[in-house]
């Protein structure tokens, strides 16, 4: 599940992106979140993804309070996150396979089980003949397919994609939604944010939309105009294909989520020369301050419920949540790109290998 309560956005610009808005999804629904360009629905996506921290309120995933999380468990978080980009955000020097396999490695999906789970969401997503092609080789359509075989790749409990259909013609457009679909079929909760109001419109899904920082409609069944928000949907409208031919690996994939979930390894550290500057995946700039190293360590050796961090800790961290001002992180501001690539992505493989969002209790019993 997915809440958000109260939630205010203020960049240091002095902008209100978000003023106060409300509102949960439940565990597998399918969400569009709509709305005009500076209306706040990117910063919603970003608060969601840990991306943003609300200046007020609190967003919680599966009743853990994110918003006041450790910088230390965000990676743990992203592990549950799947992301699907406007842009594809492919590595132009991977190929399909590699491009998916990467991601693994990040995660720390044991090797003996990696190849089998790329082939798997490759076949899934109907560009299993694609494995050894390069992103230039593929249409949009193709790469996106990569993306959201990237994002299944360790069965996550919600996809969240930012304008996956945004660079795409409507047919190409329509596939790939009924791929999500497909998705979400299976279990899994989906929130895409979109400017598409035809598939909107054709796929009659919850609709929440937001103007000017607040939450204006949030329709059951809703369209694109909110002129129809009728009693059930009307799927017959909705004419993309998902899964081409890969509803058995579908049903293998979901039946296998403890495989590729908790079967993980310390991950050979992937050579940075390898990786296009432009490339992220989730947050990779994972140096610590020696208080978040202590947290982490007794994080791992216990199963007490993890408590927010002290206001005066918040007060070092820069607002964007990403770098604190610490000797470590002015250490590592100091290496070349490359450098600073290759020891994010060596840290995180290691910490992240260690430990589930599962088997931690991050229940926040505490009251403000």
């Amino acid at each position: 599940m997915i809440r958000f309560d109260s939630v205010k956005k203020t960049y240091k610009s002095g902008v209100d992106a978000l003023k106060g808005i409300s509102f949960e999804i439940l565990d597998g629904e399918f969400v569009f979140i709509i709305g005009k360009s500076g209306s706040g629905k990117s910063t919603l996506m970003k608060c969601i993804t840990r991306e943003e921290r609300p200046s007020e309120g609190r967003v919680f995933i599966d009743n853990f309070d994110i918003s006041n999380m450790s910088r230390a468990l965000v990676p743990i978080l992203r592990r549950e996150l799947g992301m699907v980009f406007q842009d594809f955000r492919l590595i132009p020097t991977k190929t399909v396979a590699e491009n998916v396999a990467f991601a693994g490695e990040i995660i720390g999906i044991k090797k003996a089980s990696l190849d089998s789970t790329v082939n798997l969401v490759l076949n899934i997503v109907g560009i299993k003949d694609k494995a050894d092609c390069y992103p230039e080789e593929l249409s949009g359509g193709e790469q996106q397919r990569v993306a959201i075989a990237r994002a299944m790749l360790s069965n996550p409990k919600i996809i969240v994609a930012d304008e996956p259909t945004g660079n795409l013609d409507p047919e190409t457009s329509e596939n790939i939604m009924a791929l999500l679909l497909e998705i979400n079929k299976g279990g899994t909760t989906v929130v895409v944010c979109t400017h598409d109001s035809n598939l909107v419109d054709k796929m009659k899904k919850r609709v929440i939309e937001i103007e000017q920082g607040y939450i204006v409609r949030d329709d059951e069944y809703g369209d694109y105009t909110g002129e129809s928000n009728v009693a059930n949907p009307l799927t017959s409208e909705f004419g993309g294909y998902g899964f081409e031919h890969g509803e058995e690996d579908y049903e293998d994939y979901m039946d296998t989520d403890s495989e590729i979930t908790k079967d993980t390894e310390e991950p050979a550290v992937t050579e940075a020369s390898n990786v296009d500057a432009n490339f992220s995946f989730g947050d990779t700039d994972t140096n610590l301050s020696s208080g978040e190293e202590a947290e982490f360590e007794a994080l791992i050796n216990s199963s007490e419920e993890v408590k927010p961090e002290p206001e005066e800790k918040k007060d070092e961290e820069k607002e964007d949540g990403l770098l604190f001002e610490s000797s470590a992180s002015n250490e590592i501001k100091n290496e070349d790109k490359d450098g600073k690539r290759a020891k994010a992505e060596k840290d995180l493989s290691n910490w992240a290998s260690e430990i589930s969002f599962d088997d931690i209790d991050l229940l926040d019993s505490e009251e403000d």
